[in-house]
């Protein structure tokens, strides 16, 4: 593993993320659980096999993953996060959030999972009427399905398809996303092809943090 050679928090930690791919494979043993390589290769579309396989070496190494054998019948490795790498949640998050600014725009070549659609929700949004009675929220892009379920205040996600959902958001990824995280208002995303039907209402009810934070700098700027 190469180092910055610096004493610095930064640079140290980025002797340890700071390499292609790193970042993303914590991202997805975070949204997934313990993996299984393939499932790994398969959350990583574009990912060599040799270097996602160099990569969980380096962060086993770092302590930042383990691995153990699952027993029968899988009978195959697990990947899975230690807790100083769980301690990296934060971190992707506010990651995530800053990146928001350079979502505007979907390249034609991007890859898109489901579990990139469930994650959204739950780290970038709130729930504006957190005494609300609970409802559920179908979203579809690009063919892959989640559920967004508001109850007791909090924003849970799940993969997959609800039985009756109250709302359903289906569009594609940037106008599903950019709705879900205030990246674009409900305008736009009609004209990028979002399909909205049940009760719309619910919208008022996902309120995305960037919104927060964007309010925020802007009074520090005064």
């Amino acid at each position: 593993m190469r180092s910055y050679g610096q004493y610095c928090s930064i640079a140290r930690a980025l002797d340890v993320v700071g390499d292609r791919w790193t970042l993303l494979i914590v991202r997805e043993l975070l949204l997934q659980g313990p993996c299984r390589f393939t499932d790994l290769k398969k959350g990583l579309p574009g990912v060599a096999t040799n270097l996602l396989s160099t990569r969980l070496k380096e962060l086993e190494e770092a302590g930042l993953i383990t691995r153990e054998d699952a027993p029968p019948p899988v009978a195959t490795v697990l990947y899975a996060l230690s807790e100083d790498g769980l301690a990296l949640e934060p971190v992707l998050k506010s990651l995530g959030l800053w990146g928001l600014r350079f979502m505007t725009a979907e390249r034609p070549d991007d890859a898109f999972q489901a579990q990139w659609l469930a994650y959204a929700p739950t780290w970038f949004t709130t729930d504006a009427d957190p005494d609300g009675p609970p409802a559920i929220i179908q979203v579809v892009a690009s063919g892959e399905s989640a559920v967004v379920e508001l109850r007791g205040g909090e924003i849970h996600t799940r993969l997959g398809r609800a039985a009756d959902p109250d709302l359903v958001l289906d569009g594609p990824p940037r106008a599903v996303l950019g709705l879900l995280t205030g990246v674009i208002n409900l305008e736009l995303a009609n004209r990028l092809g979002l399909s909205v039907r049940g009760r719309r209402d619910l919208l008022t009810r996902l309120h995305p943090v960037a919104q927060d934070r964007t309010r925020t700098q802007d009074e520090h700027r005064q």
